[in-house]
């Protein structure tokens, strides 16, 4: 039940408002004990020719009151108080009817989204940066498919560009093939830095690369299989990153899928007469949107990453028919994605509007800066290590008797990186902080997982002390009413509500502050009731079903972020 909506029907058979405005207008009390809902009279003062408050006045005399325990004036305000009772039980019996599908409205039924994310360099470390977008890009393809969104996650490879001209010389010159077999990225990365370091000293290496990346270009042999070798060895790293973190994609086509599509792009630019010479590039001018140019092609005749992301974009229009094509890419990007927009509009494209920049912060530790070139990275494989191995330390102090506690180490360790990434807005900067991030105390994963253990610990409890005491107790939710019980329930109820505010911004984060909200909801509860000893057995009943639509609740939110749930810690 939308209580929300019912509050707005209720007010609209009594004013001439169109019930959008009506809803536009109803908000939260800050405080509980002002009720649910309360909707100001301001508004239609003018209208009615009375004072706000004594419209209120009138409004509550007139108003039907069904399903509300009491609606009262405050001032200009007309308050709701739910009827406790009849909310716990609605809202708890649509949790448990509706288990893993609960918070899901299918409002996107019949809509294609596409969301591009990770898009990792190949024959580069994926580092902690490259975990940003992997996590967000993630999180927003579950988030849209359990709304009902058909949604194909691309990851974007950087598998193109003027790099392999130089990876491709530095490999000639001093790879050592022992360490590329064995360890295949780092050897890679570290003849990248040394021709970084050499180019530096003799800066003809970088004309070198050039012609290099021309020849990879053209079609010649040597060049393309070094690159496809470094590509294949380059996947095989990441696929294993990606398993261990439970990210899935429905395609990998990175830049160099689209090579062959570039040329009639140009055209079309081209004959649309929005290509120009500069400096013997072609471009395409942005002048009067106070955006600098589109580089097409740069002046050696080479294309640029611009050039495939139009083409990029166009590919998965005709394959995708996308209702939004989603861009899970750092916020300094945002000049370049504003130019391949503005672009696609030029050209004609009206579902240029369809294509959207989903901006993000930057990752450090501390004071240090990230840096591919020259080999300052933390590569991820072993900040994931890193984490499990300091989760198991903590597991082994609390509790060295759990089972499975290296699986459980896994789950919440890579669990709490996940959460960080994305416990605040996006845009936010992450700095890492060991000791914050795997506390069990605080806004963090190991607090909401721990949260839910202990939820599945009570009823694991309760289930064996009632295998000896076999009751025929009447389920009474009326039973339910305290303070800490109903707070409790109104968090459960606002699961889709965070969903939809989720989708709306494109913005994971209000899933992920929703599902601290609960546990911090339920540990309010929890610390005020011992439910296994509770001699009043519909009370007990009641509650123990709460428990249980709380679990499903946080399962269902974690789930959505990427994160997995464990019934002991």
């Amino acid at each position: 039940m939308d209580y929300k909506k019912t509050v707005a029907q209720r007010i609209k058979q009594l004013v001439e408002l169109d019930i959008e405005t009506i809803e536009s207008l109803i908000e939260i009390p800050p405080k509980p004990e002002m009720g649910e809902f309360a909707f100001p009279c301001f508004q239609l003062s003018k209208v009615m020719r009375k004072a706000p408050n004594m419209i209120a006045k009138d409004l509550k005399e007139k108003i039907e009151k069904d399903g509300f325990e009491k609606i009262e004036c405050f001032g200009p305000y007309l308050n709701f108080f739910l009827d406790k009772g009849a909310f716990i039980k609605n809202t708890v019996e649509k949790i448990l009817d509706e288990g893993d599908n609960y918070g899901s409205s299918k409002i996107g039924e019949g809509k294609n989204i596409v969301v591009e994310y990770s898009s990792p360099n190949i024959a580069k470390p994926f580092h902690v940066g490259h975990l940003f977008t992997t996590v967000i890009g993630n999180s927003l393809y579950k988030i849209l498919s359990f709304e009902g969104y058909n949604c194909t996650g691309i990851n974007h490879l950087g598998d193109w560009g003027t790099q392999f001209g130089k990876l491709i010389y530095a490999y000639k010159n001093w790879v050592d093939e022992d360490a590329l077999v064995s360890e295949p990225i780092k050897e890679l990365l570290r003849i990248y830095v040394k021709f970084h370091e050499e180019a530096d000293l003799d800066p003809t290496l970088n004309e070198q690369a050039k012609m290099y990346f021309k020849k990879l270009e053209d079609g010649c042999d040597e060049e393309v299989e070094l690159w496809t070798k470094f590509r294949d060895v380059s996947l095989v790293e990441f696929k294993k990153l990606y398993e261990t973190l439970n990210v899935k994609f429905d395609s990998y086509a990175g830049e160099s899928f689209y090579c062959d599509k570039m040329d009639d792009i140009i055209k079309d630019i081209d004959a649309k007469g929005l290509l120009v010479d500069s400096n013997g590039a072609k471009v395409v001018m942005l002048d009067e949107y106070n955006i600098p140019p589109c580089i097409i092609k740069k002046s050696d005749g080479a294309t640029i990453y611009a050039t495939r992301d139009l083409a990029a974009a166009t590919y998965r229009k005709k394959t995708y028919d996308f209702h939004k094509n989603i861009y899970v890419v750092g916020k300094d990007q945002a000049l370049h994605f504003k130019q391949v927009f503005t672009t696609l509009k030029l050209m004609g494209n009206k579902w240029a509007d369809d294509c959207v920049h989903v901006p993000f912060g930057t990752v450090r530790f501390a004071d240090k800066k990230l840096s591919t070139r020259k080999g300052d990275v933390i590569f991820l494989d072993e900040l994931l290590n890193q984490a499990v191995a300091k989760t198991l330390e903590v597991i082994n102090e609390k509790n060295p008797e759990l089972e499975n506690k290296e699986d459980v180490a896994k789950k919440v360790g890579i669990g709490a990186i996940v959460f960080t990434y994305l416990k605040n807005h996006r845009e936010r900067d992450i700095v890492f902080n060991w000791e914050e991030m795997l506390s069990f105390d605080g806004e963090t994963g190991p607090y909401v997982q721990y949260t839910y253990a202990r939820a599945k610990s009570i009823l694991r409890k309760v289930e064996e002390t009632s295998k000896n005491n076999e009751t025929d107790i009447e389920l009474d939710y009326n039973k339910l009413n305290s303070k800490e019980e109903f707070e409790l329930v109104k968090q459960l109820e606002g699961f889709q509500k965070s969903i939809l505010f989720a989708i709306d911004k494109l913005e994971p984060s209000m899933v992920t502050r929703y599902v601290i909200d609960v546990a911090k909801a339920f540990n309010k509860f929890y610390n005020q009731y011992n439910i296994s000893n509770l001699k009043d057995e519909a009370d007990k009943k009641a509650k123990i079903k709460m428990v249980e639509a709380t679990c499903q609740v946080i399962k269902n939110a974690l789930g959505l972020i990427g994160i997995e749930v464990v019934d002991r810690m």
